[in-house]
C-alpha cells in the first residue's frame, strides 16, 4: 500500500510449505558447496551485486518510495549505501576471515579457522528496506552462509527487488531466498536443523518472539531492537551548528530511524535558544509527494504507524507534557504527521520511556554534564547517541559514560560498513557490519597441529589415565 496515495499497489501471496522447503533444500546445497570454497572466490560476485544496485538505482529507489514513503533522494542515498557496503565486504571480507594464529604453549601451532555455519534466517524491518538486508547479506555472503529473508509485510516490493538483484548477478540464486512469511512460519524455519543462525532488526516485541525461538532451538542470533537515542548539548556547544543539525537528525526518514535523535538533552544556558530554533526549523518543512524534489517531509510508512504515534503524543500531553509546536493535521491524503515538539516530560509520563518512531522531538533541560548523562542513561534502551561540546575531549568523556552501543561526538550519527552497528540493554545484542559483523555467524574452529605428541611436556594436556 502506497502511504502517500493510500492506494493498494500489489498483493503478494504468502509462502507455501513447498516454497519454504525449496528454499531450505537449495540453501543447504549451496552451503555444502561454499564450505569447500575460499571466501575470496565470492568477492567478484558481491561486487557484481553492488554494480547492479547502482545500475538500477532509480528503479530500486522508486520501489522503496512506493512501499514505505521515503523521500526519493533519501532512497537513492540508501541504494548507494548498500552498494558501498557490498563493495567494502568484497574488498575486505576475505582478509577479515583469515585464520588467526595464537601464541600458545601447546605443542605445535595453534590457530583459529573461520568457517560458515549454515543457512541464516534474517528478519528485517521496513524503514530501510534495502540497507537492513545488505547489512546482514554482504558479510554473510562472504562467510558462506546462504540466507532466507522475511521482510516487513509493508515492503514486499523492496524485498522482491533485492532478491532480483541477487538473481541477476553472478551470485548463486540460493544466496538469498525472499519468502513472504508469517511469524509461525518463521518459527518453523528457525527450528529446522538446516538453519543455524538468526539475525533480526525490529521491535522489542518481535525480537523477544524470535529470540525465544532461537534460544529454544539453540541457534545463535543477533538482535537490533530500536532506541530512544539522546542528543546531548553541553553548555559550551556552538548553538548555531547544533540547531542546524538537530532538526535533521529528528526528521530524516520522517523520524522513523532506530538511531535518530529522539531525546534532546540541552544545557540550561542554551535551552531556550535550542527550542526556539528547533520550532523554527520544524515549521519550514514541506510535506508532499515523496518523489518531488522540493518535498522535505515524507509521509509515515502506514496509517497504523501514524495512529500509534498520535496516541503516544496525546497520552504525553494528557500526562503533563507541554506542546511547543505541531500535533496538527496536515491536509494531504498521505499518512503525514506534523513535526512536533514536546517539553516538560516527567519520569511518570508514558512518553519518558517510550520510543516515538516518527517526527516528534522530546526536549529536556539539564544543569550539568552529570545530569545529562544520568538522564540519557535512564532508559531501558541503549542503541546510539550524539554529544555536542565546544571542547571535543569533554564531549568524548561524556560520550564514554553513555550506556549505548554507539555514540558520536560533534557529528551526525552515521552508518558505514567499517563501523560496528548495535546496542545494549533492550536495544539488543550483537553487532552488524565491520569486523565484528563479519564474524558474527562463523564457526571459529580451533586447530592445533603438531608433527607428533610431545610426551615430555604434558602440562595442561588432557591425557587418559593408565588404568594399570
Amino acid at each position: 500500500m502506497n502511504p502517500y496515495t493510500n492506494e493498494v499497489v500489489k498483493e503478494y501471496p504468502n509462502a507455501t510449505s513447498a516454497d519454504i522447503e525449496t528454499a531450505l533444500v537449495h540453501g543447504q546445497k549451496l552451503f555444502k558447496e561454499w564450505e569447500h570454497e575460499a571466501p575470496a572466490t565470492r568477492a567478484d560476485q558481491l561486487r557484481d551485486i553492488a554494480r547492479l544496485m547502482r545500475l538500477h538505482a532509480k528503479d530500486l529507489a522508486t520501489t522503496m518510495v512506493t512501499d514505505m514513503g521515503k523521500l526519493y533522494r533519501e532512497a537513492l542515498g540508501e541504494v548507494e549505501l548498500c552498494a558501498l557496503i557490498a563493495d567494502y565486504f568484497a574488498d575486505h571480507g576475505a582478509d577479515l576471515l583469515r585464520p588467526v594464529q595464537l601464541d600458545s604453549r601447546a605443542n605445535g601451532t595453534a590457530e583459529i579457522r573461520k568457517h560458515p555455519l549454515g543457512i541464516l534466517m534474517m528478519v528485517e524491518p521496513w524503514n530501510f528496506p534495502y540497507y537492513q538486508i545488505m547489512r546482514v547479506f554482504a558479510p554473510n555472503f562472504m562467510v558462506g552462509n546462504p540466507m532466507i529473508l522475511k521482510h516487513a509485510s509493508i515492503t514486499p516490493g523492496s524485498a522482491h527487488a533485492f532478491e532480483q538483484i541477487v538473481h541477476e548477478s553472478t551470485a548463486p540464486d540460493a544466496s538469498l531466498a525472499n519468502l513472504y512469511l508469517s511469524y509461525d512460519q518463521v518459527s518453523d524455519i528457525i527450528a529446522d536443523k538446516r538453519v543455524q543462525a538468526v539475525a533480526l532488526t525490529g521491535s522489542e516485541r518481535g525480537g523477544v518472539s524470535v529470540a525465544r525461538e532461537a534460544g529454544a532451538n539453540l541457534k545463535k542470533n543477533t538482535m537490533e531492537l530500536g532506541g530512544t537515542d539522546a542528543f546531548i548539548v553541553l553548555d559550551d556547544a556552538d548553538i548555531d551548528t547544533v540547531t542546524d543539525i538537530a532538526w535533521r537528525t529528528r526528521l530524516y526518514n520522517a523520524g522513523q530511524v532506530c538511531t535518530s535523535s529522539k531525546r534532546f538533552i540541552v544545557a540550561a544556558n542554551l535551552y531556550d535558544q535550542f527550542v526556539a530554533k528547533l520550532k523554527e526549523n520544524f515549521s519550514k518543512v514541506k510535506p508532499g509527494d515523496p518523489m518531488a524534489k522540493d518535498t522535505t517531509l515524507a509521509p509515515m510508512n502506514s496509517k497504523r504507524a501514524k495512529d500509534k504515534l498520535q496516541k503516544q503524543v496525546d497520552d504525553a500531553i494528557a500526562h503533563g507534557a507541554t506542546l511547543v509546536y505541531g500535533n496538527e493535521p496536515i491536509n494531504l491524503p498521505g499518512q503525514f504527521f506534523q513535526p512536533t515538539i514536546l517539553t516538560d516530560i516527567k519520569p511518570d509520563n508514558p512518553a519518558y520511556s517510550q520510543e516515538m518512531f516518527g517526527p516528534v522531538a522530546q526536549v529536556y533541560k539539564v544543569n550539568s554534564d552529570q545530569e545529562a548523562i544520568d538522564l540519557a542513561n535512564d532508559s531501558d534502551l541503549g542503541l546510539g547517541g550524539i554529544v555536542f561540546a565546544g571542547d571535543a575531549n569533554r564531549g568524548k568523556q561524556v560520550a564514554a559514560q553513555i550506556e549505548t552501543g554507539m555514540v558520536f561526538v560533534n557529528n551526525f550519527m552515521v552508518t558505514l560498513p567499517e563501523l560496528p552497528f548495535g546496542g545494549i540493554k533492550k536495544s539488543g545484542y550483537g553487532r552488524e557490519m565491520s569486523a565484528l559483523g563479519q564474524n558474527a555467524f562463523v564457526n571459529e574452529q580451533l586447530i592445533v597441529t603438531a608433527d607428533k605428541p610431545d610426551m615430555n611436556n604434558l602440562a595442561g594436556a588432557l591425557v587418559a589415565t593408565d588404568p594399570e
